[in-house]
């Protein structure tokens, strides 16, 4: 079921992803646009929403824990030199509209507010492609536009005097269950070997489904990737990783994220076939 307030994904007439354009959350979660719940063609759902590890975890969407100092992830704020700290800082990312609306995808207009005023800009595009008869791919775009008149710049727990957290951009939280996911990519396996680490593509397996994230444009790939297994399953790419990212007046901030949703688990060279078949549909 849609409405004013949401939409679903389908793949050849069957529903994949739920998007909410207008969640009522309280701002301390940095309320934003997210797609929850995602499921595989067999109906698994892949991902959760406000869990009770980390709240402001939404399903699939973009956030950013410091931008010029405001918080659009949700949560505490680190704070260098003194860590994690309750502040007031909190942004949201408001829906404009929809450029585009059809049952495989959008194009969608959305303004990042903090403290009354317009930080940036996004154009967010969203398709979901079938791939096989137990996968498809959600491919998934951002554009981050600085609307104002001084220059900003988009910093990470990391850049902030946390070392390994690096999370900000695209992230996706998974479904947790009763023993943490696998982790791999081509030549590397687990959390520890995985995390923060540059690869074309990553695969994160649960039981009976697998995500493989690949970065599809230059930018994206060298951004690296964010991986939490044992903690919590979740991956993102990260825009601020050992420096702050600088935004200008004008300037644009563009990436691009390819996400095979599949059933079971896939070999490495199935995930890489996937993988490559995803970013070229």
């Amino acid at each position: 079921m849609t409405s004013p307030d949401s939409l679903v994904l389908r793949v050849a007439g069957r529903p994949v992803g739920r998007y909410v354009t207008r969640p009522e959350l309280p701002a301390r979660l940095s309320p934003r646009p997210h797609l929850h719940p995602v499921t595989t063609l067999a109906g698994t759902a892949v991902t959760e929403v406000s869990p009770a590890d980390h709240a402001h975890h939404l399903g699939v969407g973009v956030a950013v824990p410091d931008v010029e100092g405001h918080n659009f992830w949700g949560g505490r704020t680190f704070v260098r030199d003194r860590g994690p700290a309750e502040l007031d800082n909190h942004g949201a990312q408001r829906h404009t509209a929809f450029q585009l609306r059809d049952p495989d995808g959008f194009v969608e207009e959305l303004r990042w507010v903090a403290a009354g005023t317009e930080l940036l800009r996004e154009r967010r595009t969203v398709a979901a492609t079938g791939l096989t008869d137990t996968a498809w791919a959600l491919d998934f775009t951002f554009s981050l536009t600085n609307v104002t008149t001084a220059p900003l710049s988009i910093g990470s727990p990391a850049t902030n005097g946390r070392p390994g957290a690096a999370y900000g951009g695209f992230f996706w939280r998974a479904r947790r269950e009763s023993r943490a996911p696998e982790v791999f990519t081509a030549d590397r396996y687990g959390e520890a070997e995985t995390h923060g680490t540059r690869a074309d593509w990553l695969a994160l397996a649960g039981e009976g489904w697998t995500l493989v994230f690949t970065g599809a444009t230059e930018d994206t790939r060298r951004d690296p990737w964010f991986v939490r297994a044992a903690e919590y399953p979740g991956v993102g790419s990260s825009l601020a990783h050992t420096g702050r990212l600088p935004v200008p007046p004008g300037a644009t901030v563009v990436r691009r994220v390819v996400t095979v949703v599949a059933d079971g688990t896939p070999t490495r060279g199935e995930a890489a076939a996937l993988a490559r078949k995803a970013v070229s549909q």
